[in-house]
């Protein structure tokens, strides 16, 4: 990037800054060794994902996401040079891009990976990337949370329905003591 005016990377951190307040999740790669076209390759991939990938020297980033708690697992990767991987849209996909690269290219090497104020390894990551889509989350949510709720009314209903039936039993026990205590007598 050179020298830059301070007006330029006042800009180039409002960028970066906008950019990650749309971004579900933020892979901090190692680029070294990539040539132009790799890069543009990976970024074009990436793009297919719903996914970003920017150069942005560590000192932006880290005031890029100074006032951004959400994302400041991502400052322990800050070291060295640094591509980062904003992905907005599917992780899974973006994920999954960045991994085929990496093993077609093996150039790159993944730091980590930050979300919600997390620093994650890439094993964590996938494990994100593994979760099913907020809204089938919530549905499996609101299926056991009537399920809970039908097996309360069934067992509630069940109380008064078994008081019910003792109390009919009551009567026909005391026929049949009645008959056998009949029977035994006659016998």
């Amino acid at each position: 990037m050179g020298k830059q005016s301070l007006a330029k990377k006042a800009e180039v951190v409002d960028e970066v800054r906008s950019l990650l307040q749309a971004s579900q999740m933020v892979l901090v790669i190692d680029y070294k060794g990539l040539t132009v076209a790799e890069m543009n390759q990976l970024r074009a991939e990436l793009r297919k994902a719903d996914a970003v990938c920017m150069v942005v020297k560590n000192t932006l980033m880290r005031r890029a996401v100074a006032d951004l708690k959400a994302w400041a697992g991502i400052l322990p990767f800050l070291s060295g040079p640094t591509a980062f991987i904003l992905i907005r849209g599917n992780i899974a996909a973006a994920l999954k891009a960045y991994q085929d690269f990496a093993r077609q290219t093996k150039k790159t090497e993944f730091r980590g990976a930050a979300a919600e104020g997390l620093s994650l390894t890439l094993d964590q990551a996938k494990a994100i990337a593994d979760l099913p889509p907020k809204e089938v989350l919530l549905a499996q949510v609101a299926g056991s949370l009537k399920l809970v709720a039908t097996r309360l009314a069934v067992g509630l209903n069940a109380g008064p329905s078994q008081v019910a039936r003792g109390i009919h039993e009551i009567p026909a026990s005391l026929a049949r003591a009645l008959r056998a205590i009949a029977d035994k007598e006659a016998a």
